[in-house]
């Protein structure tokens, strides 16, 4: 097989790891997604006459054979779509099969199980005049080649993979800084709620909030003490992990913040926010000595979101990828945007910070739009203003000069459990309806109800502070979503709230 270098067209100044043979390919694979794929087809662009590695996509193979040829065609589109857009045609593509045996299967039988999907793969590519240099399979720490026709350098048998951490490429990569996170699926669990469906008392006390809560967050002068009652209590639990002693082993990690967590304060803050605005001012809690404790916090709260409450963990799984992300962590934002895009796959917020991270969008500039946001509140509130959040981040606004009649024309919608649209309410109304207050669509006044209102408590604060970390906290602006990407082109802001009827159905209340 020809040498392949690990390195992407627009990385050429870090470190290159070259592979020469399956097996190297195989160990490298890892270390280019930044975890170990499970069930997973997963498809590497190359570029340039030495194979340098590209794009990457990665998708579950289907259960059902018959969905094969399909999933095939899309996946290969959207890496050949991508990779042109960035950096040309790409010169061919690497495919990886990824599936371990099951009962009274071997490496062997997968193999051949996963043949016609190769086969797909291959025939999809080729449409695109993009060839398959090669398609491995991966199974029982064994590898086999559906490219290489000969024996002596892919035998039947397959070939034994190293050790994980053994190999050649494993040693260059930890050279290199290069890090693997463990499987796919282990991430995953940090994410998504325990098989048992976890305490049963969760869903009690969800039950219990949303029978408090989602009938305020539709009367707009209680909304806003809604708001802060969920901001003020995200602090304080953020706080709270933050004080925790630091645990090495993820899983005992989790199990000691999910103790630390009250059962009616999770609830509180999960249903609090499905609030676009709540969410939004969530989001500011991205970097410093904030972001591990906040990233920790919506991990757990994502992990209570079992039962009828499934699509609320699209909020917090979207807060997390987004603070993985703002931290450096592509590998998990990934993971928990694609995860909150399968609880609600019409997430905006998700939807716009997938494409934004999946366009190599620079997370700094999504970060000083929040720091600039939190900075206008901080000198509104000192100012004794009426507190309408998100003034500066909304396109041709001059202090809030929109009518009443305008606003009212866009409602906001607060989503309610699936269970209760099973219910009755499928095909109808899908979430309690929110009017926007005075000052533009989606844009709501907020009231202070008393000295410091509006502006929750920032916990854990460096000394001397950090740019829109006011002495009340960092606050998203109102709903403004992310702001404007790096580009100018992208905006990422939460607009799904109030969307006309199209073709009788009414869209899901969720941004």
């Amino acid at each position: 097989m020809s040498e392949h270098t690990n390195t992407t067209p627009t990385d050429s100044d870090e470190p290159g790891v070259t592979v020469r043979t399956h097996t190297e390919l195989a160990d490298a694979l890892p270390y280019l997604l930044g975890f170990q794929p499970d069930e997973s087809l997963v498809l590497v662009a190359l570029h340039g006459s030495r194979g340098r590695f590209g794009g990457r996509v990665t998708v579950g193979i289907p259960t059902d054979p018959a969905d094969w040829a399909v999933v095939a065609d899309a996946v290969t589109d959207a890496l050949v779509t991508g990779s042109t857009r960035r950096h040309g045609l790409p010169e061919g593509i690497v495919a990886f099969l990824c599936r371990e045996p099951g009962p009274g299967e071997n490496g062997t039988t997968v193999m051949e199980y996963l043949r016609p999907l190769a086969q797909h793969v291959r025939l999809a590519a080729g449409a695109r005049d993009v060839p398959v240099v090669d398609a491995l399979c991966l199974s029982d720490h064994r590898c086999w080649s559906y490219c290489c026709p000969d024996p002596a350098c892919c035998p039947p048998e397959g070939k034994a993979q190293k050790p994980p951490g053994t190999s050649a490429v494993a040693a260059a990569a930890a050279y290199a800084g290069m890090t693997v996170r463990g499987s796919l699926r282990a991430m995953q669990r940090r994410l998504l709620p325990p098989d048992d469906g976890g305490d049963p008392k969760w869903i009690t006390a969800l039950d219990t909030a949303c029978a408090n809560l989602l009938p305020r967050l539709v009367d707009e002068r209680e909304a806003a003490e809604v708001a802060e009652q969920t901001l003020t209590t995200t602090a304080d639990l953020i706080t709270r992990l933050h004080r925790l002693p630091q645990v090495r082993d993820p899983k005992a990690a989790d199990a000691c913040d999910d103790r630390a967590i009250g059962i009616a304060e999770a609830a509180t803050v999960i249903v609090g926010l499905q609030d676009r605005e709540t969410r939004d001012r969530a989001a500011e809690w991205m970097e410093g000595p904030l972001a591990p404790p906040a990233l920790r916090l919506w991990r757990a709260l994502a992990r209570r979101c079992t039962g009828a409450y499934d699509e609320y963990a699209a909020a917090p799984l979207s807060l997390a990828g987004w603070v993985a992300w703002s931290s450096g962590d592509r590998t998990e934002a990934r993971v928990a945007l694609a995860l909150a895009l399968r609880a609600d796959p019409d997430y905006l917020f998700a939807l716009l910070l997938d494409h934004a991270c999946d366009e190599g969008l620079a997370a700094e500039s999504i970060r000083r739009v929040l720091r600039r946001a939190g900075k206008d509140r901080g000198r509104e509130a000192a100012a004794g203003g009426a507190g309408v959040a998100g003034t500066a981040d909304v396109p041709g606004r001059a202090g809030g000069g929109e009518s009443e009649g305008t606003s009212s024309s866009r409602r906001r919608r607060i989503p309610l459990p699936s269970a209760l649209r099973a219910a009755g309410q499928r095909g109808g109304k899908a979430g309690v309806p929110r009017p926007s207050g005075s000052g533009g669509p989606g844009v709501r006044a907020v009231k202070p109800s008393g000295a410091g209102a509006g502006r929750p408590p920032l916990p854990v604060r460096p000394r001397g502070g950090w740019p829109g970390a006011g002495p009340g906290g960092p606050r998203a602006p109102h709903g403004a979503g992310l702001g404007r990407g790096p580009s100018g082109q992208l905006p990422l802001r939460s607009s799904r709230h109030g969307r006309r009827r199209q073709g009788g159905r009414v869209p899901k209340g969720r941004g």
